[in-house]
């Protein structure tokens, strides 16, 4: 099984040296760094993207609540404190569980078997293809949408993220295009090139293209030229 890994955020040397002692007695977890504050937990967990944080909630200057609204992508989260009086404030931030000092090793082997529950079910659903009918929830700044996948007609790389074009709209996946076309439905969604997958059901118009490309017209004025070696894999699979 693959290591849960994890940061220690907490600002006492000794609670954070008895809790790696406790963690080194379990085999799944492993420590990649520990932080005393809330900005240089910020850094580590950018940096190192760990599956889990133990934080410490009241910390020197910002506390465990302000470091996770900080966080553009949280991990999973244990609170580890000595205080019983944020527990029910500490479930507004979706935390998996919550544990007083002293720790007792029991409740963190529970702790532990919630995390590794977490994973099983986040690798199971990144495992299973999405159908046209199935909707996703898509986040850019401000704006939210809920999104049939039939309603999305484009993929575009843009940087380390995929740009998503449906309806009028736009926005960007913080997915790469990889990852994006092994959940979507093969039998409507074609790898144009590289950077560019698109949905043969808003095809608008094809054009012959120089060297052998074609050149897809989509909604909203978009277009997509389709790499020589992926038009003739095109023309193969819908009889063109």
């Amino acid at each position: 099984m693959k290591k849960i890994t994890a940061i220690i955020v907490e600002d006492s040397r000794l609670a954070r040296n008895e809790l790696k002692d406790l963690l080194n007695e379990i085999p799944e977890i492993e420590i990649l760094a520990e932080a005393e504050n809330a900005d240089v937990a910020f850094e580590l967990i950018n940096s190192k993207n760990p599956d889990l944080i133990f934080l410490d909630i009241q910390l020197p200057g910002k506390d465990g609540f302000q470091l996770l609204e900080m966080l553009e992508n949280v991990p999973m989260v244990i609170f580890t404190t000595a205080f019983d009086e944020f527990a029910i404030k500490s479930f507004e931030y979706n935390t998996l569980d919550y544990l007083l000092k002293p720790i007792n090793p029991k409740r963190l082997s529970q702790a532990i078997e919630k995390v590794k529950q977490k994973l099983a079910e986040k690798t199971e659903k990144q495992d299973k293809k999405l159908d046209l009918e199935d909707q996703i929830f898509i986040k850019d700044g401000e704006k939210c949408w809920m999104v049939k996948i039939s309603e999305i007609y484009l993929f575009e790389v843009e940087g380390n993220y995929t740009k998503v074009f449906f309806r009028n709209e736009k926005a960007v996946l913080t997915r790469s295009l990889n990852v994006i076309e092994k959940k979507l439905p093969q039998e409507k969604y074609f790898r144009a090139n590289r950077n560019t997958i698109f949905n043969i059901n808003y095809i608008q118009n094809i054009e012959n293209w120089f060297s052998g490309n074609l050149m897809i017209k989509l909604p909203n004025d978009n277009e997509v030229e389709i790499s020589r070696r992926q038009a003739v894999l095109f023309k193969e699979v819908y009889g063109i």
